[in-house]
């Protein structure tokens, strides 16, 4: 047995009995000698029962969406997908995909616009009501990115905005339905969506599952 999936037993023991997870998973990794991307690995993707099972049932499905207002977290969103068609994301054990790269702001590429516009495909199938891109006003590029995503938006005939935010999560927090991974928004929001399965599935594209990863990894 490897030492990561020890780890995790230890660490899911440990969240599941009221530990905060950065005092928990600082101790579990320093005794298994974890890596930097094991302890990344574990931070993303472990939680308690408890919090598995309140995000599950805030999760909505493709068919929930009809009609529906929603709010995106746009780099969270964007660089999450990218991780997906790069094969450098998970299927967490919340049901909710994140990306393992570890990337700092966003890095806008020539491929930027192709997976917005894989994006807005897919929302353009969704029969929403209104989409809102929400971006985070301080990151490098960000004025382009969003240039970029009202352009895919409006080549696909989907109704919405893009907007600049100094506070995204703050503004994210006050929609109904938001598509993201951000724990610090899904625990305050009703609903969540995520948008990089969805696209995926479209695609024919499997994430790989987090038990895959914690038995493959070492």
């Amino acid at each position: 047995m490897s030492s990561l999936f020890l780890a995790y037993q230890d660490f899911k023991y440990l969240l599941n009995r009221g530990y905060r997870k950065k005092y928990a998973l600082e101790f579990v990794a320093n005794h298994y000698k974890l890596s930097l991307k094991e302890r990344h690995f574990l931070a993303r993707c472990v939680f308690s029962d408890n919090a598995i099972a309140e995000r599950k049932r805030k999760l909505l499905s493709k068919e929930e969406l009809k009609d529906r207002v929603l709010g995106v977290d746009g780099f969270n969103v964007l660089i999450t997908l990218e991780s997906l068609l790069e094969g450098k994301a998970v299927l967490c054990e919340d049901g909710l995909l994140r990306d393992l790269k570890y990337q700092r702001g966003y890095k806008l590429s020539p491929g930027t616009l192709k997976t917005l516009n894989m994006l807005a495909n897919t929302l353009a199938s969704l029969e929403l009501k209104e989409v809102v891109f929400l971006y985070d006003a301080p990151v490098s590029k960000s004025g382009e990115v969003a240039k970029l995503t009202r352009k895919a938006l409006n080549e696909h005939g989907v109704v919405g905005e893009v907007r600049l935010s100094q506070a995204p999560d703050y503004e994210l927090k006050s929609f109904d339905v938001v598509a993201t991974s951000d724990i610090g928004i899904i625990d305050k929001v009703p609903f969540v969506v995520d948008l990089p399965v969805i696209v995926g599935s479209i695609l024919g594209i499997k994430p790989l599952r987090f038990f895959e990863v914690l038995t493959t990894e070492h």
